[in-house]
Formats: C-alpha cells, structure tokens, sequence
C-alpha cells in the first residue's frame, strides 16, 4: 500500500514539474524603445538629407538598427550593430515614404525572443492632407529573429483588420520559428488594406 501510495506521489510531483515548465516556456511579450534618447547615434547625421542610422538594445543581447535614408527607414535585429547590418532586413525598403514606430513589441518562449512587431506608417501620396503632403497609412511588421537570418515574416494592415494586434501576435507564433528567409514569400494576414498595398508596391 505504501509503494503505491508512493507510485502514485512521484506521478503527481512529475506532473507538477511538467507544468510547471511548460509555464516557464510560455509565449509571451516585452516591450523596449526605439525612441532616438533611448538608442546611439552611429556618426553623424548626412549634410545632405539628414539621414541617420541608430544601434538600440534589445532583449536577449541583441541589437536593434535602424537606418533612415531619403525619408525611408530600415529596422534589423542582430547580435551587434554589423550583424544587424548585414540581416536581409537591412536590406528591404519600402517603395513609399515611411517610418516605424519606437516601441518593439518582442515575442518570445520564455527568455528567448524569436520575433519582433512593429508599426509602421506608409506614406499614400494619392491622399494628401490640406497643406499636400501624403497621409500615411499604418501597418504591422513581424519580422523573425536568430537563430537563423532575420527578415519580415509577415504584413498586417492596422487600418483593414480592428485586431492587427491580435493578428500579427499569431502571426509571429505560428511563422516566425519555421520562415525560411529567401525561400518564403512573406504573408499578407488578415484583410489586405492600403497600407499593405503600398508596402508591397514595386
């Protein structure tokens, strides 16, 4: 009866493990700034057109880089400012006018990020505001984290889905680990939007 008793605790303790670690391994997300206070300046800004280029941390030691160029920006993770450089995410530009918001929402499986969501804004010059100058239209960007190459996984169009939130979180979860860069053509989820439209033009 007692090494019964006993069977049946060590069941009930391994089980408790087991959840337990797999609480430990849930997906959740974090938060940290873009914002040019937050970040370093890398150089000088360009005499010719203001464009800047900025390294600021991340989570899990890694580093994010944006780079601004003709009122365009570019947005890679890395484990360093050159790592970061050298990303095929460093190497996408949208067609339109755009920036990106300074707050990364990162996904991760308990202290490991494997993605990021961020909001951009897309300039739409067949909609100018009064004074002519092209309103945006607002999109999410997953893009996928190392191991492996970082590039945009997948768009979710703010204005055309009222839970691009919600969309672009699945989205990481469920693509972001298995996106081969190069090889996956990156996903439209959700209602595809202005915005959308815009970033794909080419």
């Amino acid at each position: 009866m007692i090494n019964r008793i006993t069977r049946i605790g060590l069941v009930v303790l391994t089980t408790c493990i087991g959840l337990n670690s797999a609480a430990a391994q849930s997906i959740g997300s974090a938060y940290t700034s873009t914002a040019p206070k937050d970040c370093r300046q890398i150089g000088k800004a360009s005499e010719l057109d203001g464009s800047t280029t900025r390294s600021c941390p991340g989570k899990a030691g890694l580093v994010v880089l944006i780079a601004e160029d003709d009122l365009r920006e570019i947005v890679s993770v890395g484990r360093n400012r050159r790592a970061a450089a050298e990303e095929p995410a460093a190497k996408v530009w949208f067609a339109p006018f755009n920036s990106s918001e300074t707050t990364i929402e990162w996904r991760a499986m308990g202290a490991k990020p494997f993605a990021i969501i961020q909001r951009w804004h897309i300039a739409d010059n067949s909609d100018p505001d009064k004074q002519g100058r092209p309103n945006t239209k607002a999109m999410l960007v997953v893009t996928r984290l190392p191991p492996g190459p970082v590039c945009h996984v997948a768009y979710v169009d703010a204005i055309a889905n009222p839970t691009a939130n919600e969309l672009a979180r699945k989205a990481a979860d469920d693509f972001a680990r298995g996106f081969t860069c190069g090889k996956d053509e990156v996903k439209i989820i959700g209602t595809r939007g202005r915005a959308v439209e815009l970033a794909t033009m080419r």
